[in-house]
């Protein structure tokens, strides 16, 4: 904790800038960080300002850093500003709100030099917090809300919203918009509207009366947010279940994967509910624990309904038994893996990618699972519907492996698009005519040769009914010990996972003239990678990009890799694990996979993946460390 007894420097801060060469004005490319206590009601206020420069056509992204504890730990918004459309996650800001005593020495130790200090100068700053190359910018917040508010609890919200009224003077952000937002808001909340528009305006005319407004950096208005949404992962994942017909959900609650279920929940409610008879047609069962939760999906995807589960890896984990028992008895079911940091707890509230290897082999004995990899909120919602359509196809798990970052944040993304000449595939779903026709149904019998069985749904016709088992059993249904019948089960359970890698999503496939190299990511490095990429190509060195999409992999990712002298895998986890993955799938050598990591639970930035792959070119060795670079 810092002294704030400390002494205090001779005479008041001001808004005067820093000695030294004026700053340069940018517009609408920067990033601030909001510096918070967890339980402040601060999310609001943040949320409010990426919507207000949304609406202003201007592209932003929000990044919510926040501690695993629900109240009074530190919390972190950071918003980026970048009118050319990147969204990956900067390690650089303009401007830092410092609203937390408990973290101001290490939020001012961010701020980019010639940058921006915006504090609650109620109080000082310690002496020792103030750096020569930075501007302090203080504004009474808390002095204002005590003279014009009720109540500390009140006092407390309205400090957020007066900043934002500072911050939409020193940044240019249209005021209009911001009311327009809280009309919007609080329409029906008089009082509550009258008391965030007069704490918007504490902070607005304090700002314009006492300070530099705007500041250097600043917004204009553009038109670059025309049909695009503010989403975050989790719900688009759950409108994407709601869409492609899911009507029974089971669950534990486990961060970052708990909104995801929340949504699905409220969708329902919304969608799924008779209004004349108030009747629900949907099941959302929460779970005694992750175990439970798996075996209810598999339950309800063997009686023929299109069910799922959101979790984390620790839950996945716990759910292992289960996932055999549905790849082995060919048992349909979706499962959403929104990845977070580390082994055991690990950090909860942190993005990482260390699932991957899990997901691919979950459970004992030989497994292959189908997974799919959005890399932002609109393919989550798109490739969630695919999920549905490949396990029923399929008959097996399938996975949507998300992570905290596309998960919980809120991303600009295109408008959602929906066929409605869709129909659900549900695979070889035999009906009762079909049954009937038959001799005798075998239920794990391949007739036509592509690896996958005809199943019968329970209750249809009394000749589609068979022994469900998870232990050994031959083609025909029946128990066996016997090495050839078991084999001959499991081989085509492997011919028919290997087949799925053609109908997953494709990998995305970015070549650039000249490029003898390749780049090849997987969900949310995205971002941060294509950034890299259009920053590499200004140096003059172009590089080529594949993004894994599915799991099998297509033949379009070996041959990407035999294209290329070598290719650096961007990932984020320790171990390399989706190089490894590739190594394992495509027989490729391992030398020839140059691993780019980062595991820290922050989102990958841009100038981690540049300056990993300038390290490697200036010394060809085959191994960079990301950790390593920073």
């Amino acid at each position: 904790m810092l002294d704030r007894t400390a002494d205090l420097p001779d005479g008041p801060l001001t808004a005067e800038a820093p000695s030294g060469p004026a700053r340069a004005v940018r517009v609408n490319d920067f990033a601030f960080k909001i510096a918070t206590v967890n339980g402040t009601g601060s999310a609001s206020a943040n949320s409010l300002l990426m919507q207000a420069i949304f609406r202003m056509g201007i592209p932003v992204t929000g990044k919510n850093v926040f501690p695993s504890n629900i109240q009074g730990l530190p919390t972190w918004y950071e918003i980026r500003v970048s009118g050319e459309g990147y969204a990956a996650r900067t390690s650089i800001f303009d401007l830092f709100v410092v609203m937390n005593p408990a973290t101001y020495a290490r939020d001012i130790a961010e701020v980019r030099a010639g940058g921006y200090v915006l504090y609650d100068s109620s109080w000082p700053l310690p002496a020792d917090l103030l750096r020569e190359d930075v501007q302090y910018l203080g504004v009474p917040l808390g002095q204002m809300c005590v003279e014009a508010f009720r109540g500390s609890r009140e006092r407390v919200l309205m400090k957020n919203i007066a900043y934002v009224g500072a911050l939409s003077a020193l940044l240019d952000i249209d005021l209009q918009v911001v009311a327009e937002i809280l009309r919007e808001q609080f329409s029906r909340k008089q009082s509550l509207m009258d008391s965030n528009f007069r704490a918007l305006h504490l902070g607005y005319d304090y700002a314009r009366e006492h300070l530099e407004c705007p500041l250097p950096i600043r917004l204009e208005r553009m038109d670059a947010t025309r049909d695009h949404i503010l989403l975050d992962g989790n719900t688009a994942c759950a409108l994407g279940c709601i869409y492609a017909g899911a009507t029974v959900a089971a669950w534990y609650p486990i961060t970052p994967a708990t909104s995801l279920m929340d949504a699905f929940g409220a969708l329902c409610r919304r969608f799924r509910t008779d209004p004349e008879t108030g009747r629900k047609r949907y099941a959302i069962i929460q779970a005694e624990d992750e175990l439970a939760a798996a075996g209810m999906v598999i339950g309800a995807g063997w009686m023929g309904a299109r069910a799922f589960t959101s979790t984390a890896g620790p839950g996945i984990s716990l759910m292992s038994e289960f996932l055999g028992l549905a790849y082995y008895a060919e048992v349909p079911g979706v499962f959403f893996d929104i990845q977070r940091t580390g082994p055991s707890t690990g950090m909860p509230t942190r993005t990482q990618q260390g699932d991957l290897l899990q997901i691919a082999y979950a459970s004992h004995g030989d497994t292959k699972h189908i997974a799919l990899f959005p890399g932002n909120p609109e393919e989550c919602f798109y490739m969630a519907v695919q999920a549905f359509d490949l396990a029923e196809r399929f008959q097996t798990p399938v996975f949507v492996v998300s992570d905290l970052d596309i998960g919980m944040n809120d991303w600009m993304v295109p408008k959602l698009c929906w066929d409605d000449s869709y129909r659900p595939d549900r695979g070889k779903v035999l009906s009762a005519e079909e049954i009937e026709s038959l001799d005798r149904f075998y239920r794990y019998l391949d007739r036509d040769g592509d690896g996958i069985p005809a199943r019968t749904l329970p209750g249809v016709h009394p000749k589609g009914s068979y022994f469900t088992r998870g232990s050994g059993h031959n083609k025909f249904g029946g128990y066996t010990e016997d090495p050839e019948e078991y084999t001959e089960v499991m081989d085509r359970l492997a011919r028919k996972i290997d087949r799925a890698g053609e109908f997953v999503p494709a990998p995305e496939i970015r070549l650039r003239e000249g490029a003898r190299v390749g780049l090849i990511s997987i969900g949310g490095c995205d971002a941060a990678v294509k950034e890299a990429i259009d920053r590499l190509a200004q140096q003059g060195v172009p590089v080529d990009y594949l993004r894994v999409r599915g799991f099998p992999f297509a033949q379009s990712v070996t041959e990407f890799l035999h294209a290329h002298d070598w290719s650096y895998v961007v990932e984020q986890n320790r171990d390399g694990q989706l190089r490894s993955l590739l190594a394992l799938e495509t027989e490729f050598p391992m030398d020839r996979l140059v691993p780019l990591r980062y595991y820290g639970g922050m989102p990958l930035s841009a100038s981690d993946v540049e300056a990993g792959v300038q390290k490697h070119l200036a010394e060809h060795a085959h191994a960079v460390d990301l950790q390593a670079a920073d």
